[in-house]
């Protein structure tokens, strides 16, 4: 099967691992040892409030290509209610599409646009 054609919460599911690994390892390069400090600074990008307003910044830059602004879409746009008690639908299903969008680069080798969409959420 097509990564362009997979689930895209089994897209999101491996982006999410994938997106939480390039956060740690950003944090690492700061050179911070402590690891309640680490966690702390995680939440700044891992939280669906955080990522959505990210998501939400690339769309109105026009940062994302088309294919990616479809693949998010299609991740925000499908049918399902359940989320965090701590977070509403909408934001929820915007870090979805994130998260789904960084799971099909993965799937297609597009490391190096994957860095660049990292980049751009960590600010460097």
């Amino acid at each position: 099967m097509k990564s362009i054609e997979m689930n895209v919460l089994a897209l999101a599911y491996l982006g999410d691992a994938v997106y939480e690994i390039y956060i740690r390892k950003y944090l690492l390069s700061l050179q911070i040892q402590k690891v309640n400090t680490l966690q702390e600074m995680a939440i700044k990008y891992v939280s669906a409030k955080n990522q959505a307003k990210y998501v939400k910044c690339m769309l109105e830059e026009s940062f994302l290509e088309d294919k990616e602004v479809a693949i998010l879409y299609r991740a925000r746009n499908h049918k399902g209610s359940r989320h965090p008690k701590h977070t509403d639908l909408m934001t929820y299903k915007y870090a979805t599409g994130l998260e789904a969008l960084i799971g099909y680069l993965y799937l297609e080798g597009k490391i190096e646009r994957i860095d660049e969409i990292m980049k751009k959420i960590v600010g460097e």
